[in-house]
């Protein structure tokens, strides 16, 4: 069944009958794509134990998969990296920096805490300058 192996839009779906829940997971992640699923069940409770299984990135427990600009949306493997829509989406358009400070060194006895290493000009005694070359 070519739609099967293929990442499929609606307004058409495979239907694939199994045994149990457990043969579900395994055909439903069985696939290179992972955009949005759907699991119907009278059981909400189990739907959310199953949905936490199942590798897509939209999961709607009696419901078909919509977008909303509420909820992030995207999807895993070959249906897209990230997310858009929601607070997560709108991440997706700013820059992050990252500032990282290490350990202070060590203070020597009798240095305040505004004085830098090594004195006030930063090479050693304070007011004194490194030996000419």
């Amino acid at each position: 069944m070519p739609a099967y192996h293929e990442e499929t839009f609606g307004p058409v779906a495979a239907v694939i009958r199994v045994k149990d829940a457990e043969e579900a997971l395994r055909v439903a992640n069985d696939t290179d794509f992972g955009l949005g699923s759907s699991i119907w069940t009278s059981d909400v409770e189990r739907g959310k134990r199953l949905a936490e299984r199942v590798e897509a990135g939209l999961v709607f427990i009696n419901g078909m998969v919509a977008s909303d600009a509420r909820l992030p949306f995207g999807g895993v493997k070959r249906s897209g990296y990230g997310r858009e829509l929601s607070e997560y989406g709108i991440k997706e358009f700013t820059n992050i920096q990252t500032v990282w400070v290490g350990p202070s060194p060590p203070r020597s006895p009798g240095r305040s805490a505004a004085e830098p290493p090594g004195g006030e000009d930063g090479h050693g005694k304070a007011g004194a300058r490194p030996p000419a070359e």
